[in-house]
């Protein structure tokens, strides 16, 4: 339903991730690739318990654009010389092996989102696949385009490298925001001067944020690609009509400052979004893109990437990060990779922000809440503790026995107390599914 809703939205494009919004079970990777298959061929459709039947649209639909798993993680159910193999090559394998010679009889071609790179020889790896899948396929290469997401410190540092590394394939960069924040704390994680304050001040108007963002189209435009926004977390709140146009409100504003700073395009996490997106970016950029725009007023330098953000630490703030992560943490455990959360949808990068903000309030002195109050184990426990009761009554006994978040819980636990920060949760909770 999630594909063809998304193909239908009337976006230029649409991603299907096996990454971030996807928990990785051997029944969601399998699903996925056969429903993208079927989209491909033009038969896949879907019957809701209602009896109403989705199909896709006969006109056009949006261009499809797959993001494998990181580099990072493995897939434990393909054994080679009885080693899992590295998911990323198993998400792209598969889909490319099935599908890149139907997409290109299409007219269109094998396209490809690349997360999670921390340095340009991961991006030399990756055009290296490239080059292999494409000879052993007999297609031409260069026919693979991929973007790649800058969403680490590290790869902040390098753009121009990505892009050099990849060139016979680049099609831009894109800004991975939420992803890049947590790299921030974790690359940062030994320097006590670097605590960040709450996750909803954590906008793209900080100096940080916004420096790289800038780097970022200013870097593409230079190259002639394009520079991809980043995400707009809201959903709509049906239930609610002021809190939606406050939340539609915020959509229009962080596009149409990325539309302003000079960014090709840009992504939403519901398919009703699309429409106010598109409609922010045709009014501000009325051509295809505007890699005209080379932003040559933009001097951004390293001090500019690493200005700590200004702001506080609340307890509203502390006692979301605990819920988004605890109830992010359940889902993904259940199977479900994407989740709304107080009207945002959380994937794992917003759950690994939580956590980390968490691990740092914690363990360093700065972690005071604007009331004074020292950020302590026993405040992030206390407070755990409250957000499972809270779970159990909104959901009840019942249902609550049925979920995951007792094994949610302890799993938080052990990531926000260990000494040394954990790389990734969904390395961690990998084994658990």
């Amino acid at each position: 339903k999630m594909i063809i809703n998304a193909l239908n939205s009337g976006a230029n494009t649409f991603m299907a991730d096996f990454e971030d919004a996807s928990s990785p079970t051997w029944e969601q990777m399998m699903d996925g690739q056969v429903n993208l298959c079927d989209a491909i061929d033009g038969t896949i459709s879907y019957t809701g318990p209602e009896g109403k039947v989705y199909r896709l649209n006969d006109g056009k639909l949006a261009t499809l654009i797959v993001r494998p798993r990181g580099w990072h993680m493995k897939e434990k159910h393909v054994l080679l010389d009885d080693e899992p193999i590295p998911a990323s090559l198993f998400d792209f394998g598969l889909f490319f092996f099935h599908n890149a010679k139907k997409l290109i009889a299409k007219g269109t071609a094998p396209y490809f989102y690349l997360p999670k790179m921390e340095s340009r020889k991961e991006a030399r790896l990756w055009n290296a696949v490239f080059l292999y899948a494409q000879d052993a396929l007999r297609i031409l290469r260069g026919t693979i385009r991929a973007t790649a997401l800058i969403e680490t410190l590290t790869a902040a540092f390098e753009m121009h490298e990505f892009l050099y590394e990849l060139r016979e394939h680049a099609a831009g960069l894109n800004c991975g925001r939420w992803d890049y924040i947590f790299s921030f704390i974790k690359c940062l994680r030994n320097h006590p001067e670097f605590v960040l304050p709450d996750r909803s001040q954590l906008t793209m108007n900080q100096h940080f944020l916004h420096s790289y963002s800038q780097l970022l189209v200013q870097s593409c435009h230079r190259r002639g690609i394009h520079a991809m926004g980043g995400m707009a977390a809201q959903i709509p709140i049906k239930e609610d009509e002021l809190a939606n146009e406050e939340a539609l409100a915020k959509v229009r504003a962080d596009k149409e400052r990325e539309a302003k700073d000079g960014h090709d395009g840009t992504w939403v996490a519901h398919p009703l979004l699309a429409p106010i997106a598109k409609a922010v970016f045709d009014k501000h950029m009325p051509g295809p893109n505007q890699i005209h725009n080379l932003r040559e007023d933009v001097q951004v330098t390293a001090a500019d990437l690493l200005r700590m953000p200004e702001g506080t630490i609340t307890m509203k703030g502390l006692r979301h990060n605990i819920s988004a992560a605890l109830r992010y943490t359940d889902s993904w455990l259940s199977g479900k990779g994407a989740v709304p959360i107080a009207h945002l949808m959380e994937d794992a990068a917003t759950a690994e922000i939580s956590r980390a903000q968490l691990w740092q309030w914690i363990r360093y002195p700065r972690g005071v809440l604007e009331d004074g109050r020292k950020v302590t184990l026993d405040v992030f426990r206390e407070n755990l503790t409250q957000e499972l009761a809270q779970v159990r009554e909104e959901i009840g006994e019942q249902q609550f026995a049925s979920c995951k978040f007792n094994e949610a819980a302890r799993l938080l636990d052990k990531l926000v107390t260990t000494t040394k920060l954990p790389a990734f949760l969904t390395l961690e909770a990998y084994g658990m599914l």
